[in-house]
């Protein structure tokens, strides 16, 4: 299952305030609530791209951001890639893509 880029927004399309950490925490959750749709879960994952704005910033609260991804994503620790890029959507700090194999 693929995955499309998702960024910290809610349903609303509102983007969550904070920064960069409650972003990620949104983002990793919107992922996992698409493979939910799916049957799928956090273990099924086997690969995740991150684009973020600033690598400065990400490099700058690693320690939250993996106490975020542990709570999420528990003990799965698939592939990743991190890019530093430009986002589409204005206000957006990060945004991750999601590779799952998910059992029928």
């Amino acid at each position: 299952m693929f995955v499309a880029g998702q960024i910290g927004w809610d349903e609303t399309e509102t983007l969550v305030e904070g920064g960069l950490v409650p972003q990620v925490r949104r983002a990793i959750a919107n992922c996992l609530a698409v493979l939910a749709e799916a049957g799928g879960g956090p273990e099924h994952v086997t690969r995740m791209t991150w684009l973020v704005v600033d690598k400065a910033d990400y490099a700058a609260k690693r320690a939250e951001i993996g106490g975020v991804y542990r709570e999420l994503m528990g003990r799965s620790f698939p592939a990743m890639s991190l890019y530093e890029v430009g986002l589409l959507e204005p206000g957006a700090l990060v945004e991750i893509e999601v590779t799952a194999v998910v059992p029928e």
